[in-house]
């Protein structure tokens, strides 16, 4: 039987041989490799790349530590961690008259009208530090009545007065005037390291201490609907608390039947990946049929939740009627929401069935590459634990940057500002020194009677403090660039790797010795400018989504549809870019690790051997991840049903060593996720080594014919199934 001619796609021309042997002129997508029948894998012989970028990336890194350095000597988390007094003292530090006393008190909350102040430390009340939350409703003026009784109420009540008050028989409206004390106290509880309203919900009312109205010290009648104004959403914060305790609660009870869940999802990747070495074909099968099941088991039990539902009263309550709830049980007693996982359910199941329908040739293709490449991985094991250093490289990146971010958010002085209970006042705002405030003419002016100097927030009018916010950009621009630069390390290096199995003429003979670290130092050597290259493009893309996002957060309290549709546009059409850019730089470091050229003309030779493959590219590349995909799934479902029993006390044999759990929901979908993420790591590297093995498989139909001067390098299997493919297109 003849060779076989490649007609590259596009082109109506049959590729041909001269004498000299040169390739024609290419089609239209770019000029396809010349003929080299001695090239035999990734190049050994090659130069620097990207040097200019290379440097500059150093000089980045000198800089990102050097604005480390300056962040550290600047900042003090102390001042995001802890809450803080109208004298700018941090509340429970050692060494200052607020030691042990750890929890912020406001005088009157009612100027408080957005939780967002609370958190801030900017509402326009005295604030002071105090060892524990009152825990009873009294006023000044009930306190004064109880005082000359002779009770010890007044030992009481000034634990949240100033320090330095110690006059009880001061008139009330003077003590109002000055701050002295405050006005009211409202039995509270801690929170966030403050003193917040303890609100109870009793038969849909809420109450502070069963009480729904009170007076404060000036006989004025006040609900509690007004606290719960001034400290909007805290009811909220609250149940979210308490949320998070249960959950606590629970990781504790559960942490070690999560981690032997993890475990098992490690030792079945392991398993799955050695079993695709063996019975790639019949495992991959057998996975499509697994997760078909498993959606066919969510589909029934969805189905038979919602029929049991069907004559309990209350269960036909829309979920938006319910609105937002903490627990999570609530949901799932109503059939609404049992309808929307049974269509979910449905639809995955669908889709999967019609795409094995129309497109079961393709699959048996892309199982042909899969089964390439668990040969590849097979004869080179070590790629599997690789990911293991992009781990540790992204732990020390993200570390950095949190820990910077924190330090320049602390870095400032404290900041005092005029504020008055009086709005007419012209000064509220203004800068102020408390030491010297009450000999100014502010505290004496007529229109600000009652203002005072109190601490407002950290800042600073250096060119360092002005810039702060340019500097935290310049923090997560430099982190999104390492993060994709680790990323591409780990792609580049494993790139080469599966080149050199691909490009051994006799294997596993010809595949050179310790094939990853030789690929790695390559990387490191020579390309590191190229991946810094690749990986700026995409971290400034990035960076431009998060502005975006920042930009249609301010602009939801704005009523421009003009604005808000623009900036829509360009959150997709962004995310549209960032998503191409990602591909196109896989597919570049492929080939940077391949031929060791440079970052743009590599992703220049990408695009256009992907082009003159483009049908191919568009289902085999799409398919593969489909199937890597339903292995992820179908890992961390199983895994998930398993632990879904374990914790329901469904599985007689080890009910009696389930905990008792608050949500069982919070260990399944722990153990669920960080099954997807270990069996992630392990695809990871079959998706690498798949594109890899695709793209040589492209570049060898250029270079080769099949015959015995030029033979093909790639499995005869392998060879048949694209080929056949190709003419099936």
């Amino acid at each position: 039987m003849a060779p076989h001619r490649y007609t590259p796609t596009g082109s109506s021309a049959v590729r041909s041989e001269s004498a000299a042997g040169a390739a024609p002129p290419g089609p239209y997508y770019g000029e396809p490799h010349k003929f080299d029948a001695s090239f035999s894998g990734p190049i050994r012989k090659r130069s620097c790349t990207d040097v200019l970028c290379c440097l500059i990336f150093f000089l980045v890194i000198l800089s990102y530590v050097a604005l480390g350095i300056v962040a550290w000597l600047h900042g003090d988390p102390r001042k995001v961690l802890h809450p803080t007094d109208s004298y700018g003292h941090f509340c429970g530090q050692k060494g200052t008259p607020n030691e042990g006393k750890p929890i912020l008190f406001y005088f009157n909350l009612l100027k408080c009208t957005n939780p967002a102040v609370l958190i801030n430390l900017q509402c326009p009340t005295t604030q002071m530090c105090v060892s524990q939350c009152p825990d009873r409703f009294t006023t000044y003026t009930e306190m004064q009545l109880q005082h000359r009784l002779g009770g010890r109420h007044w030992d009481y009540y000034r634990r949240f007065c100033k320090p330095s008050f110690n006059d009880p028989e001061k008139p009330v409206s003077q003590v109002l005037r000055d701050e002295d004390c405050p006005s009211m106290i409202v039995p509270s509880r801690p929170f966030l390291q403050r003193c917040l309203p303890d609100f109870i919900t009793l038969n849909g009312t809420v109450t502070v201490a069963n009480r729904t109205r009170f007076k404060d010290a000036l006989e004025i009648p006040r609900s509690v609907s007004e606290l719960q104004h001034a400290a909007k959403g805290i009811t909220g914060l609250v149940d979210t608390k308490e949320l998070g305790v249960k959950i606590v609660e629970d990781y504790a009870k559960s942490w070690k039947w999560i981690l032997t869940g993890l475990l098992m999802s490690l030792a079945v990747s392991l398993v799955f990946i050695l079993l695709l070495r063996f019975t790639a074909g019949l495992l991959l099968w057998a996975t499509i049929l697994g997760v078909i099941l498993l959606l066919a088991y969510g589909i029934w039990y969805c189905s038979n939740e919602w029929s049991q539902l069907r004559y309990r009263q209350g269960s036909d309550v829309a979920i938006m009627e319910v609105g937002l709830q903490t627990d999570l049980q609530v949901y799932l007693q109503l059939r609404q929401t049992w309808i929307i996982f049974l269509a979910t359910l449905g639809a995955m199941e669908l889709s999967i069935v019609l795409v094995l329908i129309f497109l079961r040739r393709r699959v048996r293709v892309a199982i042909t590459l899969l089964r390439e490449a668990s040969k590849a991985i097979g004869h080179i094991m070590s790629t599997l634990f690789f990911p293991v250093v992009t781990f540790l490289l992204l732990c020390v990146c993200i570390s950095y940057w949190a820990v910077t971010a924190v330090y320049l958010a602390s870095s400032g002085e404290a900041v005092y500002k005029v504020m008055s209970p009086d709005g007419s006042c012209p000064y509220v705002n203004s800068t102020c020194n408390p030491e010297t405030f009450n000999r100014t003419n502010v505290s004496h002016s007529p229109l600000c009677l009652g203002s005072q100097c109190l601490f407002a927030f950290y800042g600073g009018e250096t060119a360092y403090h002005r810039y702060l916010f340019l500097l935290q950009l310049s923090n997560l621009l430099v982190f999104f660039w390492l993060v994709n630069f680790s990323l591409a390390l780990e792609q580049c290096t494993l790139a080469g790797t599966f080149a050199s199995y691909y490009w051994a003429r006799r294997k596993p003979r010809d595949i050179p010795s310790c094939p990853l670290f030789s690929s790695f130092s390559r990387t490191i050597r020579y390309h590191t400018g190229s991946l810094a290259f690749g990986a700026l493009i995409l971290a400034v893309v990035q960076l431009l989504r998060v502005i975006l996002e920042y930009l249609e957060q301010k602009l939801k309290g704005v009523d421009n549809s003009l604005s808000k549709f623009i900036v829509c546009c360009l959150r997709c059409c962004f995310w549209c870019l960032e998503k191409f850019i990602r591909y196109m730089n896989r597919n570049a470091y492929i080939m940077v690790a391949i031929y060791g050229k440079n970052f743009c003309t590599s992703a220049r030779e990408a695009f256009f051997l992907l082009m003159r493959n483009v049908v191919r590219v568009a289902v085999l590349d799409r398919l593969t991840d489909f199937l890597l995909f339903l292995g992820k799934v179908l890992i961390a479902g199983s895994v998930g049903v398993v632990a879904f029993l374990f914790f329901n006390k469904k599985i007689p044999v080890l009910q009696e060593e389930a905990p008792s759990l608050n949500f069982c929901w919070v260990p399944v979908l722990t153990v669920m996720t960080g099954a997807y993420l270990i069996a992630h790591s392990f695809f990871n590297v079959y998706a690498i080594c798949v594109d890899t093995l695709f793209l040589c498989f492209c570049d060898d139909l250029e270079r080769n014919d099949g015959s015995s001067e030029r033979p093909y390098l790639m499995s005869p299997e392998l060879h048949g199934i694209l080929g056949k493919s190709r003419q099936a297109r």
